[in-house]
């Protein structure tokens, strides 16, 4: 199998902690954001992933993402196309027919890749996303119908779900994504009308590393679980 990596991010919202490096690199746990992904990659059997990445990048990530598993085949985008833009590029160097990952360089996600490939499997969407629910990032208060206050619940699960950015694209969702612009607001609106889209509930881990607060929260979970470059 195959995947491929989004990783044209700049990490401006990181600011100094990024250190310079693209989102992707910057190290969590004392190793690189993408090679969790990697690993779990890895692990589900897949055996070359395709990193979309900025012009100029590319050896930069081979160098740094090499020895973790996959082969690691670094394309870069001749100007930035979008992260749907980006997709579509990297799909030009997929060698394997039939469906692939794709995933977000940014995330940290606990998702069983084998039985979200046999999902897509079974029920043969044209893309299979992988959902988490959404957490309120404030406490909340719980009233009755009188206005009394009889509870609190800190950052509590709301009732919607949230794209956790780790995908599973079929052919028909590769041959729909724009050659530039988000696939988030062009094509998965389109699969969604056509009734082509299928969502995987997922319930367990997801970080994303968008700010400094974020990194922290990483590093101390990766901290936390050692074992998770050979999840």
């Amino acid at each position: 199998m195959e995947a491929i990596l989004l990783a044209g991010g700049q990490a401006e919202r990181l600011g100094d902690a990024a250190q310079g490096r693209p989102k992707p690199l910057v190290p969590v746990g004392g190793r690189p954001l993408a090679a969790y992904a990697l690993a779990r990659f890895a692990r589900a059997g897949v055996g070359r992933v395709i990193i979309a990445c900025a012009e100029g990048a590319g050896a930069l990530f081979e160098r740094e993402l090499a020895g973790i598993g996959p082969e690691i085949v670094a394309v870069e985008e001749p100007e930035p196309l979008g992260r749907g833009g980006a997709l579509r590029f990297a799909a030009q160097a997929l060698r394997e027919e039939g469906p692939v990952f794709a995933m977000n360089g940014d995330e940290l996600l606990d998702v069983d890749l084998g039985l979200l490939m046999k999902r897509h499997r079974e029920r043969q969407p044209a893309a299979t996303l992988t959902l988490v629910p959404l957490r309120s990032q404030f406490g909340v208060v719980d009233l009755d119908d009188d206005d009394v206050v009889t509870g609190f619940r800190e950052a509590p699960q709301l009732p919607h779900w949230v794209n956790a950015g780790l995908y599973v694209l079929g052919e028909e969702a590769i041959e729909q994504l724009p050659e530039r612009g988000d696939h988030e607001t062009t094509t998965f609106p389109l699969l969604a009308a056509r009734r082509r889209l299928l969502g995987y509930r997922h319930l367990g881990t997801w970080l994303t590393v968008n700010t400094p607060k974020e990194l922290r929260l990483a590093e101390e979970f990766v901290g936390s679980h050692p074992d998770w470059l050979s999840a």
